[in-house]
């Protein structure tokens, strides 16, 4: 059996809605845009925009926000990590690593909160919904990842000291990144392989020269929902204030 499952793709229409002709003038080559913009923020931008076996209303600038938000998030987001760990020399051995139930109270919310990403995401994809899939993960880098988890935690790599906080902390955002670049690798393969070996590189704990020869499992199986409510109040207060404010 050559294949079991077939995905049929809609009609790329116009940002107006009407479908591109040389006529009316409003077609969008595809290889420029991918020159210009990158064939993974491309691709993104049309898997999380709508289902693939819908018409799509086609903008560029849809391109652009999803090649400087998620990706610019993430690649800013790895950075941060590789900066500071390249002054501690922290490498990451997952025969060293803290159960998540001994980190602090925001290692053990990012890791459930992975956890259920990884569940989720997993599911969407193995019924070819990718459209989901991908807008849950870019919820997660944009706004648990990036702008709590990673801001929350500065003082903590500021530190002087390589105490058991801050190891545990590196770890987690380790964890985190590796995870991301395993399940954005089917929709982003060159950003999704690039994360991957910035981040295992020179490790002797990795033997998988690319993401794509990765089994894509869980990193952390722990999981606590209570929690994750509890952080979801958090956000949703924080967001609230800063909305009056």
């Amino acid at each position: 059996v050559a294949y079991k499952n077939v995905v049929s793709n809609g009609l790329v229409l116009d940002k107006n809605g009407v479908k591109m002709s040389k006529r009316l003038g409003n077609v969008i080559d595809p290889f420029k845009t991918m020159d210009t913009y990158g064939a993974d923020a491309l691709r993104w931008y049309m898997m999380s925009n709508s289902a693939p076996w819908d018409n799509l209303k086609f903008d560029v600038n849809g391109v652009v926000e999803s090649r400087n938000k998620f990706f610019g998030t993430l690649f800013n987001t790895y950075k941060f990590f590789a900066q500071y760990a390249n002054v501690d020399q922290y490498q990451y051995d997952p025969e060293k690593t803290q159960d998540p139930t001994e980190r602090r109270r925001l290692d053990r919310w990012i890791c459930s909160k992975l956890n259920t990403v990884e569940r989720d995401f997993h599911e969407f994809m193995t019924d070819y919904d990718c459209t989901p899939a991908c807008r849950l993960l870019e919820d997660f880098v944009l706004n648990d990842l990036s702008n709590w988890y990673v801001r929350l935690s500065r003082r903590i790599f500021w530190k002087s000291n390589m105490s058991p906080e801050k190891q545990a902390a590196y770890d987690t955002l380790f964890e985190c990144l590796l995870s991301v670049s395993k399940m954005m690798s089917s929709v982003a393969p060159h950003f999704g392989d690039w994360l991957f070996q910035s981040l295992t590189q020179d490790n002797q704990a990795f033997t998988e020269s690319s993401v794509h020869l990765t089994v894509f499992d869980q990193q952390l199986a722990y999981r606590n929902p209570e929690l994750e409510q509890n952080m979801d109040y958090a956000q949703r207060i924080s967001s609230l204030a800063l909305s009056l404010r």
